[in-house]
Protein backbone atom coordinates (compact mmCIF):
# COMPACT_ATOMS: atom_id res chain seq x y z
CA UNK A 1 0.00 0.00 0.00
CA UNK A 2 1.28 3.15 -1.37
CA UNK A 3 1.29 6.43 1.44
CA UNK A 4 0.37 9.42 -0.46
CA UNK A 5 0.36 13.22 1.02
CA UNK A 6 -0.14 16.35 -1.00
CA UNK A 7 -0.86 20.26 -0.29
CA UNK A 8 -2.53 22.62 -2.19
CA UNK A 9 -4.10 26.17 -0.91
CA UNK A 10 -8.09 27.12 0.10
CA UNK A 11 -8.39 30.61 -0.22
CA UNK A 12 -8.75 32.52 2.53
CA UNK A 13 -12.41 33.64 2.10
CA UNK A 14 -13.67 30.44 1.43
CA UNK A 15 -12.19 28.42 4.17
CA UNK A 16 -15.74 28.09 6.29
CA UNK A 17 -17.22 26.83 2.96
CA UNK A 18 -14.86 24.43 2.41
CA UNK A 19 -15.32 22.75 5.71
CA UNK A 20 -18.87 23.34 5.35
CA UNK A 21 -18.56 21.00 2.00
CA UNK A 22 -16.75 18.77 4.01
CA UNK A 23 -18.80 18.02 6.78
CA UNK A 24 -21.05 16.87 4.00
CA UNK A 25 -19.88 15.11 1.50
CA UNK A 26 -21.83 13.57 -1.40
CA UNK A 27 -22.43 10.22 -0.25
CA UNK A 28 -21.82 8.79 -4.16
CA UNK A 29 -18.87 10.92 -4.20
CA UNK A 30 -17.42 8.94 -0.68
CA UNK A 31 -18.33 5.56 -2.78
CA UNK A 32 -16.82 6.54 -5.97
CA UNK A 33 -13.90 7.42 -3.72
CA UNK A 34 -13.85 3.59 -2.17
CA UNK A 35 -14.70 2.16 -5.09
CA UNK A 36 -11.60 3.33 -7.01
CA UNK A 37 -9.13 2.37 -4.22
CA UNK A 38 -8.58 5.90 -1.67
CA UNK A 39 -7.84 4.31 1.46
CA UNK A 40 -7.60 6.20 4.86
CA UNK A 41 -8.30 9.42 3.19
CA UNK A 42 -7.90 12.57 5.30
CA UNK A 43 -7.80 16.08 4.61
CA UNK A 44 -6.41 18.88 7.62
CA UNK A 45 -7.04 22.36 7.30
CA UNK A 46 -4.74 24.91 8.62
CA UNK A 47 -6.22 28.34 9.37
CA UNK A 48 -4.09 29.98 6.55
CA UNK A 49 -5.56 27.73 4.03
CA UNK A 50 -3.05 25.41 3.94
CA UNK A 51 -4.65 21.94 3.22
CA UNK A 52 -2.67 18.47 3.84
CA UNK A 53 -4.21 15.49 2.15
CA UNK A 54 -2.88 11.79 2.67
CA UNK A 55 -4.50 8.27 1.28
CA UNK A 56 -3.31 5.48 1.10
CA UNK A 57 -3.48 3.36 -2.52
CA UNK A 58 -2.26 -0.15 -3.89
CA UNK A 59 -1.84 2.33 -7.20
CA UNK A 60 -2.42 5.86 -6.71
CA UNK A 61 -1.96 6.54 -10.48
CA UNK A 62 -4.71 4.36 -11.49
CA UNK A 63 -6.84 5.39 -8.62
CA UNK A 64 -6.37 8.55 -9.22
CA UNK A 65 -7.11 8.26 -12.81
CA UNK A 66 -10.34 5.71 -11.79
CA UNK A 67 -11.86 8.47 -9.81
CA UNK A 68 -11.09 11.06 -12.82
CA UNK A 69 -13.24 9.17 -14.66
CA UNK A 70 -16.38 9.07 -12.64
CA UNK A 71 -18.94 11.61 -13.19
CA UNK A 72 -19.56 12.28 -9.29
CA UNK A 73 -15.55 13.50 -9.62
CA UNK A 74 -16.00 15.69 -12.66
CA UNK A 75 -19.16 17.77 -10.32
CA UNK A 76 -17.46 18.08 -6.96
CA UNK A 77 -14.38 19.10 -8.95
CA UNK A 78 -16.33 21.67 -10.53
CA UNK A 79 -17.86 22.87 -7.67
CA UNK A 80 -14.61 22.87 -5.41
CA UNK A 81 -12.22 24.30 -7.88
CA UNK A 82 -12.93 28.16 -7.20
CA UNK A 83 -12.62 27.53 -3.51
CA UNK A 84 -8.53 27.31 -4.08
CA UNK A 85 -5.43 29.52 -5.24
CA UNK A 86 -3.31 29.04 -7.32
CA UNK A 87 -4.36 26.39 -9.77
CA UNK A 88 -3.21 27.30 -13.13
CA UNK A 89 -6.59 26.02 -15.02
CA UNK A 90 -6.51 22.53 -13.37
CA UNK A 91 -8.76 20.98 -11.52
CA UNK A 92 -8.17 20.29 -7.81
CA UNK A 93 -7.68 16.18 -8.04
CA UNK A 94 -5.59 17.14 -11.14
CA UNK A 95 -3.05 19.80 -9.16
CA UNK A 96 -2.52 17.07 -6.14
CA UNK A 97 0.66 16.15 -6.30
CA UNK A 98 2.46 13.80 -4.47
CA UNK A 99 5.04 15.00 -1.71
CA UNK A 100 8.19 12.64 -1.49
CA UNK A 101 8.23 10.62 1.67
CA UNK A 102 11.15 10.42 3.50
CA UNK A 103 11.18 8.48 6.58
CA UNK A 104 7.91 6.30 8.11
CA UNK A 105 7.76 4.81 11.39
CA UNK A 106 6.42 1.23 11.26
Amino acid sequence: MRRVCFLLKVRQDRIEEYRERHAAVWPEMRAALSETGWHNYSLFLREDGLLVGYLEAEDFEAAQAAMAATEVNARWQAEMAPLFEALDGAKPDEAMKPLTEVFHLE
